[in-house]
């Protein structure tokens, strides 16, 4: 019997592979002495209530007193969630993670009043602060995002009363997350070499890319198997978590879920509404893709299993992790000396976490606060897939950092709607690389086909899974139980609907909702296809070289929270609020659909 291949402990992980934490606190200890210095500001912050309106002094001081308490609440909650991440079967990590979440909800309970208390003021009161206290000044754009939403912040007593049910507010996405990536047991299954592994998120995704299809379909029915086991208790935690955003937004008198998410970041629903409306127009497009895999595939029935294999057989080119720095550092060349300085910073200081480990998290993120570096976390395969990955989240990082150092800490943030812009116009930007580089054929027709893909999982595949998020938001303010047939049954169809008749319907497919950890972000997944369709624009005008175009891009990085995202990005060239910059995007979609498609007669 062969040896089943196993992931490696954490402990078994080469150093200069993992992420260098001891940058955030050098030991639990230092953890635990800036855990205690926040839980003693609790009764501060609490004793200063009712002060904001004395003076102007006492405005500013208030501000900068919970501000900062919440910067040094960030601090502690990064290292909490970074240490659970990286192994969450780790009891101690599991513990001090808890901690943080709890010592989070008791900060924001004790705070709960600073909004309401902004907004008893008068404008005319808040406006003679500012003439007598210079130094507000830099609170202005803060200020004035606060009281735009007047009409939705309830009193002191009862946002305390929300502060305080935190905890239990996220107890179904947390429940989903453990579930997800501690104890749910995926079979052991058969890679292309034949040899038994053990089946977990990242070997899932490594296996639905095999050129066998045995190995692919093996590896789709053994996941989903485990995932229809538990589909009701995974139907119950989404439509409690979904039922926490519906009554939070009746109780802050929006009309709906999506309006209480969208307006956090001034984003009208217009933007939502528009994207599903292009992205449906542009079905056919898609349609088109599909069919020409399964023409490339050469098979009678294409399944959805079917639709991440490369479709030219075993994949031409791939990369190593060393071998993706190097990559990755040559495609960003367009974005100058000062971007590429951060890039070297990340590779060369352990910014990164890379290799999949035994309990650590699945997929990839960028993560941190405005004192703490701005971690990668990876499930690193060799593959172009990779490369791809690894450049996203670059783009993460790097706008955080020089959002971080060229923003104060209140504006030292970034909305997740411009976030997605920065990371897919890296993206973008690797693509273009790719192809002005690879001259052989098989090689290009490649990467047009990753790019393909992968458009087709940032724009159609994020879209269609906004529209099912706003779909069961919908239903359940109706009053629609979301049970497991109910939402297999909707996501089967819509499946359908976007795919078209040259995939078939399976069984496996419609229970998809059941692992999708997004569903629980509230709202979050559109902006993936926003963000992908701007970034098409802004990576155009880079690697074009138009005149101001980078630095203007540059600009966009270190705006972080110091406008509204629709004003950042009309400054950075791109006018979100109308549908054109979607158009183009699938403009470019059709254009290298149509230079596979003649690649393909000539191979």
């Amino acid at each position: 019997m062969a040896e089943t291949k196993q992931l490696p402990k954490r402990s078994e992980v080469e150093e200069h592979l993992t992420w260098d934490l001891s940058k955030v606190f050098a030991t639990d200890a230092e953890f635990d002495q800036a855990f205690e210095e926040v839980a003693s500001k609790l009764e501060k912050v609490g004793a200063l209530k009712g002060t904001l309106g004395k003076s102007a002094t006492a405005f500013f001081d208030g501000i900068e007193f919970v501000l900062n308490l919440y910067r040094d609440l960030e601090t502690v909650y990064v290292y909490s969630h970074l240490k659970n991440d990286q192994d969450t079967t780790n009891t101690l990590y599991q513990g001090i993670h808890a901690r943080a979440n709890s010592l989070a909800a008791k900060v924001s309970e004790a705070a709960a009043w600073f909004e309401p208390e902004i907004l008893s003021l008068t404008d005319e009161e808040i406006r003679t602060f500012f003439n007598e206290n210079p130094k507000l000044e830099g609170y202005k754009h803060f200020i004035e995002n606060i009281t735009s939403s007047r009409e939705h912040v309830l009193t002191s007593k009862e946002e305390a009363l929300l502060a305080g049910a935190g905890e239990i507010f996220s107890a179904s996405s947390n429940t989903f997350s453990i579930l997800n990536n501690a104890d749910l047991t995926f079979p052991v299954v058969k890679n292309e070499e034949g040899e038994d592994v053990q089946l977990s998120h990242g070997v899932y995704g490594q296996l639905l890319e095999s050129t066998n299809r045995e190995v692919r379909k093996a590896a789709y029915k053994q996941l989903y198997t485990v995932y229809h086991q538990f589909r009701n208790t995974l139907a119950s935690t989404l439509s409690a978590h979904v039922k926490v955003h519906n009554y939070n937004a009746k109780v802050r008198n929006y009309s709906s879920a999506r309006e209480a998410a969208l307006s956090s970041n001034h984003i009208p629903e217009a933007v939502y509404d528009t994207l599903l409306s292009v992205v449906h127009k542009h079905l056919p497009l898609l349609h088109r893709y599909v069919a020409l895999r399964k023409k490339l595939l050469n098979v009678d029935k294409l399944y959805m299993y079917d639709l991440y294999t490369p479709v030219l057989g075993e994949a031409p080119i791939k990369y190593s992790y060393e071998e993706a720095k190097e990559k990755a550092v040559s495609a960003l060349q367009p974005l100058g000396e000062e971007y590429l300085a951060i890039v070297n910073d990340a590779f060369d200081k352990r910014w990164i976490d890379v290799v999949e480990n035994q309990g650590k998290r699945s997929g990839a993120y960028s993560s941190g606060c405005y004192d703490t570096l701005p971690y990668i976390l990876l499930n690193w395969h060799d593959s172009l897939d990779q490369l791809y990955t690894l450049v996203h989240e670059m783009g993460h990082s790097v706008h955080s950092y020089f959002t971080r150092n060229n923003q104060p800490f209140v504006y030292g943030d970034y909305s997740i709607f411009l976030a997605e812009i920065a990371s897919t116009t890296n993206e973008n930007i690797l693509t273009e690389h790719l192809l002005e580089t690879e001259k052989d054929p098989r090689v290009r027709a490649f990467v047009l086909n990753h790019y393909l893909d992968g458009f087709k999982g940032t724009i159609f595949r994020q879209t269609q899974f906004a529209e099912f998020e706003h779909f069961i938001h919908t239903e359940d303010a109706k009053g629609v139980p979301l049970t497991s047939e109910y939402l297999s049954e909707y996501y089967g169809n819509l499946n359908a609907k976007y795919y078209g008749e040259d995939v078939e319907r399976d069984a496996e497919i419609a229970d998809e909702w059941a692992r999708i950890p997004h569903f629980y972000y509230n709202y979050y997944v559109y902006q993936y296809s926003t963000g992908f369709s701007a970034a098409s624009a802004l990576a155009n005008k880079i690697v074009s070289k138009e005149e101001g175009a980078l630095e203007k891009y540059l600009n966009y990085l270190k705006a972080g929270n110091s406008d509204y995202p629709i004003e950042v990005m009309k400054k950075a060239g791109v006018d979100m609020t109308k549908p054109d910059y979607i158009e183009d995007a699938m403009k470019v979609f059709e254009a290298r659909l149509n230079e596979l498609d003649s690649l393909i007669e000539k191979l």
